[in-house]
């Protein structure tokens, strides 16, 4: 019983197999001169289509062909295939891909897309192309340039402004696009999608956005306040801003010519150094005195420096500018109230400390007649010496009290004096230094300190 059953089974089996084998064949048979399921050929599709018919197809394809650019905005543009003289290539490599298409693999077409690309399956005019592609509208609108995200202050902080898009083309890049979508068969172009268009390279989203972004905000959080006497000058936000710019590549650039000028108008302002000043003298006279070197001196390059420094941390404080030199006192006279008086024209000396008397008396200075004069103006003492020997082109002198004020000029005493005062110095003056008698120049050096502010002038 069981022998019987089993010799249907295998004979069943085996007619099964032969009816699948000759099925297969069959079909196999229909694709020897057709092609595959899902067979593409520059996107025309040929699924099944017999190779006599192919030709066919992709004639009437070039024909009817158009190219749809989407633009932006979502603008509309076409180049039509009879208009550049597209039609089919005879002389084509298609036979190629029928033989790839062996009849017998077609059962792989049902599982997989059958897709092609030949670059001569079409050809058109190249000039005729050119030309339609320079009437584009897309090229022949007013342009739209595109910008980078953008930085603007207000309020004590930065808004970045969004980036433009606008509208510039690659005209290569979209010659070339538009030579492979033909190519290709496509319908289809997006100028966007293919990078045709000129981008922006940074946008709101870039991380170097951000990080300019932030930075911006971090200078122009500084607050330096610069004190001058009973004065200040606020450094914030609001000037801080007119210094700041961002490059092509959104770095923070700090304008350092600026700062530069900045620092100059401070030192302009507040400097004191050489300006004309009013003086009541000793014998309660208002002159002005101008010329000298002592005064306040912002010490530029430093405190320039210190000064970005301090931007560039975000810095709030309160502080002096750095000194060159500095001025007794400020206010509307920074010489105070303890100084050296000479006055040329009366060749006579007042020394005041802390606003009283100490001593006064007559002396002998430089000689204009021989163009040694005293240099006007108001100095200050550089330091005081007991027993120095002066020398010079003509003469070398002891001395006991040495107190000079302007380079290699100062005040001493002169034991080969017998006089002081009156129009000796017109005749008989120093080279520039100012001659006391010994009690004047002892008084003078036993109460002086260094930087003590010395005016000389004339009425």
């Amino acid at each position: 019983m069981n022998k019987p059953l089993k010799n249907k089974f295998m004979g069943n089996a085996i007619i099964s197999i032969f009816s699948i084998v000759f099925i297969y064949l069959l079909i196999s048979l229909y694709f020897v001169n057709h092609c595959f399921f899902n067979t593409e050929i520059n996107k025309i599709d040929i699924s099944l289509k017999s190779h006599d018919d192919v030709e066919e197809i992709i004639r009437s394809y070039a024909k009817d062909y158009k190219l749809q650019l989407i633009e932006r905005n979502a603008e509309i543009e076409e180049i039509i295939g009879q208009d550049i003289g597209m039609q089919y290539n005879r002389y084509n490599n298609i036979p190629k891909i029928y033989r790839i298409q062996h009849p017998l693999k077609w059962l792989s077409s049902l599982l997989k897309e059958q897709r092609y690309y030949e670059a001569d399956l079409f050809v058109y005019s190249k000039e005729s192309l050119e030309s339609k592609i320079n009437e584009l509208n897309c090229l022949n609108r007013d342009m739209i340039e595109p910008q980078d995200v953008s930085f603007k202050y207000s309020d004590g902080s930065y808004e970045a402004i969004e980036e433009v898009y606008g509208n510039r083309i690659y005209k290569d890049k979209l010659s070339n696009a538009i030579e492979l979508s033909i190519s290709e068969g496509k319908s289809k172009l997006d100028l966007n999608e293919n990078l045709c268009y000129e981008n922006p390279k940074y946008t709101l989203s870039s991380n170097k956005a951000l990080e300019a972004k932030k930075l911006l905000d971090k200078y122009v959080s500084a607050k330096i306040t610069y004190v001058f006497g009973n004065e200040t000058e606020i450094v914030d936000g609001n000037i801080i801003n007119q210094w700041l710019s961002v490059d092509e590549n959104l770095e923070v650039v700090i304008d350092e010519n600026t700062v530069k000028k900045y620092m100059q108008g401070l030192s302009k302002k507040y400097d004191t150094v050489g300006i004309t000043r009013k003086f009541k003298t000793g014998t309660y006279k208002m002159v002005e005195v101008k010329g000298g070197f002592y005064g306040w001196k912002i010490n530029r390059v430093a405190e320039t420096k210190a000064l970005l420094d301090n931007i560039k941390q975000g810095k709030i404080l309160e502080k002096e500018p750095i000194y060159t030199q500095k001025a007794i006192t400020r206010g509307e006279s920074d010489i105070g109230n303890s100084y050296i008086e000479i006055n040329i024209t009366r060749q006579h000396l007042w020394f005041y400390k802390n606003g009283k008397l100490i001593t006064q008396g007559a002396i002998v200075t430089g000689n204009p007649n021989k163009g040694n004069p005293t240099e006007l103006g108001v100095y200050m003492l550089n330091y005081k010496e007991k027993g120095s020997t002066l020398r010079g082109p003509d003469y070398e002198a002891e001395v006991i009290y040495w107190m000079p004020f302007n380079g290699n000029i100062g005040i001493h005493d002169a034991s080969w004096r017998y006089s002081f005062g009156g129009g000796i110095y017109k005749k008989n003056g120093t080279h520039g230094c100012v001659n006391t008698p010994l009690y004047l120049a002892k008084k003078i050096y036993d109460n002086i300190q260094d930087g003590t502010p010395v005016i000389c002038y004339e009425e």
